[in-house]
């Protein structure tokens, strides 16, 4: 599991690097993104990577590692938003940002060590295109609870999907690194 940490931090840190210039570039206008636009932008994401997966023809020269990032980055921004509320302003500074990406990271990867603990990285002998289908099944599990308003009878909350769907595309990612590794 060691290396499931180190791989892991890897990956985070090739998303917190263009988090962080995007937070150059653009500020944090998305702070004003209502939880299901982030939502809805995530599930654009994973059904690009899904119809990457299926179709031979490319039409865009973007690849799924891209795309499994910003599902992260956009997880980590819907986390931030669940915690601060939509704000009518960017409101963030870079290092603000930053600082709230790091602490719902890290809460995040604290979750995936004890489940990955108990599920002995399953995910290990998992394809990326099940683990694309697993985002998208969180994705559709949001959209319900969005439009139940947040309301669940049993299941876990809106933040646990988002943490869900954060460590199924980093052991994506920690898949895709692997296999062009070979």
């Amino acid at each position: 599991m060691l290396d499931t940490a180190k791989e892991y931090d890897e990956v985070i840190q090739v998303c917190i690097n263009l988090y962080q210039k995007k937070m150059s570039d653009y500020g944090s206008a998305w702070r004003i993104l209502r939880l299901p636009s982030l939502t809805d932008q995530i599930f654009i994401k994973a059904q690009r990577i899904r119809s990457l997966q299926e179709n031979a023809v490319r039409k865009v020269d973007e690849g799924e590692r891209s795309e499994f990032i910003g599902i992260i980055n956009y997880s980590v921004m819907a986390l931030i938003q669940l915690e601060l509320g939509v704000a009518d302003q960017p409101d963030l500074s870079t290092e603000k940002a930053v600082e709230l990406y790091a602490k719902h990271i890290k809460i995040t990867k604290e979750l995936m060590l004890n489940k990955n603990h108990d599920y002995g990285e399953a995910w290990r002998d998992m394809r990326v295109s099940s683990l694309t289908d697993l985002i998208l099944q969180k994705l559709l599990r949001v959209k319900q609870i969005e439009d139940n308003k947040g309301k669940t009878l049993v299941s876990e909350g809106i933040d646990a999907n988002y943490q869900d769907m954060i460590n199924y595309a980093v052991f994506a990612l920690i898949h895709l690194g692997s296999e062009s590794e070979k």
